[in-house]
């Protein structure tokens, strides 16, 4: 996402493959643990605090072996691109397409009918670039587990609309990046107290990545509305639903995403 000028863009980019989590903690020789050997920071959570030689302090949280396991699988998956010439790719994006527009057949894996769905060009796999097959992912299971959510925001059916709206699927993408990005999901261990909570919720429940992108999408078209945004303002939505989600992630008496007050916009 960027803000140039005043105006918003829609821009995704793909993380890295590897996503250099060897990288995010500097060793012994650039960097001193100043504050012990823990420290607590509320909500029961343990850390260590590092100094680095530039004065900046960063959050080091202990992981059980659970949560590593659950944070391993979660990388995995944010690992693998989305790739055309995969037939398992192809035909979960036939079985999207299946799930929007049943009562459609697609022409072909590279159609103009994509653009109904709010894909860029009539090649989907240009945009995925983004977010990776885990975007996908998101997207299949938002379709199959919350089927009115899904088709009130995909085809709009909901609320007082702009003349220019979101697309759907671009959103959908950029959605799952912000997430990534938001849980510091590209680091060895969590760097913020919402990334740590969240890997809390993932250890209980390993869809939790999956719920959270069906609340996630729900709150931004909520936003979306009460703010009555147009396109060049979706970075400002998508800023502000970032802010809501992880407040809502650090309520005291929130123990899985399940939890979470706006999961309850899943069943409107």
């Amino acid at each position: 996402m960027d803000d140039r000028g005043g105006e918003s863009f829609v821009a995704v980019r793909r993380i890295s493959q590897g996503l250099e989590r060897g990288s995010v903690y500097h060793s012994s020789s650039s960097s001193e643990v100043v504050a012990g050997s823990a420290a607590w920071l509320g909500r029961g959570l343990s850390c260590v605090c590092v100094q680095g030689r530039d004065g900046h302090s960063r959050l080091s949280f202990d992981l059980t072996p659970a949560q590593e396991e659950c944070l391993r699988r979660l990388q995995s998956r944010i690992d693998v691109a989305y790739d055309t010439s995969i037939p398992l790719h192809q035909e979960a994006l036939k079985d999207l397409w299946k799930l929007a527009f049943p009562e459609q057949e697609l022409q072909g894996i590279v159609s103009e009918q994509w653009k109904e769905m709010g894909w860029q060009g009539k090649d989907p796999s240009t945009d995925f670039r983004g977010g990776g097959f885990i975007s996908l992912e998101n997207l299949l299971y938002f379709a199959k587990r919350f089927p009115k959510s899904f088709q009130d925001l995909l085809r709009k059916q909901v609320g007082d609309r702009s003349v220019w709206e979101y697309p759907f699927a671009v959103a959908g993408i950029n959605i799952t990046f912000m997430l990534i990005q938001m849980l510091g999901l590209e680091a060895v261990k969590p760097r913020s107290i919402v990334g740590e909570t969240f890997l809390r919720f993932l250890s209980v429940n390993e869809s939790a990545f999956d719920i959270l992108f069906c609340i996630a999408f729900k709150l931004m078209d909520q936003q979306w509305l009460s703010m009555r945004a147009s396109y060049m303002e979706f970075n400002m939505v998508m800023k502000s639903t970032r802010r809501q989600l992880e407040r809502e992630i650090m309520v005291e008496d929130i123990t899985g995403v399940e939890d979470m007050p706006s999961y309850s916009l899943l069943s409107q």
